[in-house]
């Protein structure tokens, strides 16, 4: 039976959306039916594939003020809720344009061993693809794994966060015009949704904690299926003595805080050469406190609400931490009630050390941590110093000076002269280091090719050996 869950709307508080909860049978009950049109949709071919993608990108457009409407009451925000449309849009149309040329050529290839024998790859897409996206960028994220696997002939059901459900039910009636209703689908519920999605696809995509994707990953090898998971994060940003200090602390302010710092890859701790501490810690601190909240109009600031109510209070008790711990608070940190919502200024903290959890816990909030190195090479080790591996970034005198220090930093996407570009640039690929992730590259070529098994077919040339030619 079903089960109805209430959403709070992040700007007033207020529970004013409901949705229902799908059970373990319902979820069910839509594989076999995404499983039944699978077949037919991958012999339609990559062209004919890459025509209904361009039609869903065209729909979504027509769509587009619906689905806005419905983020910006998930996500308290408004100019991202529109470019999360816009960049769902337009990943459809790169991914419809980009596919056909992924797939590798396919001929018969002579064995070396064994010149009779020749064999031909194939490739063969997983049937259905589960995605469980999170409440951070909740378009974005549910889109980022299923257009490809659509792309590459799979059907994709999709479980967002029971946080911000609200856009998929806009995005439903965009699938349906475009004919996809039979391919592509939501399914909305809880972490038990996610889990009864978990034991009827070949293939899951997760977005989110560390903790729930040990569960996903456990669960998905249970069932003997690949599990494709980013996770946490706890981004370095290390500024050279180089850097002009002016362009740093902005560059650092907005990669720290843009979406209320509710990004996998924003910065959550920036080193600073000691010589320039002091003085950064004043610039970033008024640069800090120029950013403004977007209340009471939505339309005018920098800063939106916590999404998840209960987030407030772990960044805020982060913060406590440091404080308690001899950390000194320069702006910011506390949590404030606006509305019904809650809000918290940008807030840079100096004094800290890795013993804090401000500096090892995944924050997920608008929170500037500024530490001081005496030399690149310690820089280097307190950036490396972190169970997580997502991405940083590395700001210096020149790209080719950044470029050396960031390849000895242990994660899967270093941003240079900037920060935080995984969340601007999609075509680079790249893979999770340590506990933030598992599995292929989103991006580039592998993004496509995770969702093939490779398949061999190989032939004699000439008359099959008989059992005598292995006597003894």
């Amino acid at each position: 039976m079903s089960q109805t869950l209430d959403v709070k709307n992040p700007r007033t508080g207020e529970v004013d959306y409901h949705i229902q909860a799908q059970s373990a049978q319902e979820v069910t009950d839509h594989a076999a039916r995404l499983r039944t049109a699978q077949s037919e949709w991958f012999l339609r071919g990559m062209a004919a594939r890459g025509a209904v993608l361009n039609a869903l990108a065209d729909a979504l457009g027509a769509h587009s003020k619906a689905i806005i409407a419905a983020l910006e009451i998930d996500t308290g925000r408004r100019k991202i809720a529109g470019q999360e449309v816009m960049g769902v849009i337009g990943s459809l149309r790169g991914w419809a344009a980009m596919a056909p040329t992924l797939l590798p050529e396919m001929p018969w290839v002579q064995g070396r061993m064994k010149p009779n024998f020749k064999h031909q790859n194939d490739y063969v897409p997983y049937s259905l693809v589960g995605v469980i996206s999170p409440w951070n960028f909740p378009m974005t994220l549910s889109f980022i794994d299923a257009i490809p696997a659509l792309m590459a002939g799979a059907c994709v059901m999709i479980k967002p966060s029971e946080v911000t459900p609200r856009f998929a039910d806009a995005v439903m009636p965009a699938i349906k015009e475009a004919g996809l209703s039979d391919i592509l689908t939501f399914v909305q519920g809880d972490g038990r949704t996610g889990a009864a999605l978990v034991d009827v696809v070949d293939n899951v995509c997760f977005t989110g904690s560390v903790a729930t994707g040990r569960k996903v990953a456990v669960k998905a090898a249970e069932n003997l299926i690949p599990a494709n998971l980013e996770l946490g994060g706890k981004d370095p940003m290390i500024i050279l003595p180089s850097a002009n200090m002016d362009e740093a602390a902005r560059l650092a302010l907005r990669a720290c805080v843009l979406a209320t710092g509710q990004a996998c890859q924003s910065i959550e701790r920036v080193y600073v050469p000691r010589d320039h501490h002091d003085d950064f810690v004043k610039r970033i601190t008024a640069e800090a406190k120029t950013a403004k909240l977007n209340y009471p109009d939505i339309n005018d600031g920098h800063i939106g609400p916590f999404i998840f109510d209960q987030q407030a209070g772990l960044v805020e008790a982060q913060i406590k931490d440091a404080i308690k711990n001899g950390a000194t608070l320069h702006t910011g940190g506390k949590v404030l009630r606006h509305g019904g919502g809650y809000w918290m200024a940008p807030t840079v903290l100096s004094g800290v050390t890795h013993d804090m959890e401000i500096m090892r816990e995944e924050t997920f909030g608008p929170v500037i941590p500024v530490m001081a190195y005496d030399t690149v090479d310690e820089a280097i080790t307190l950036a490396n110093d972190t169970e997580f591996g997502l991405s940083a970034a590395v700001y210096g005198g020149s790209i080719d000076e950044a470029r050396e220090v960031a390849s000895r930093i242990d994660a899967g996407a270093i941003s240079l002269m900037d920060g935080a570009l995984t969340g601007q640039y999609f075509e680079a690929g790249k893979q999770s280091f340590k506990n933030s992730g598992l599995g292929p590259s989103r991006m580039g070529a592998n993004g496509f090719l995770r969702f093939f098994r490779q398949k061999a077919y190989i032939a004699n040339t000439t008359t099959p050996l008989t059992l005598e030619a292995f006597a003894e």
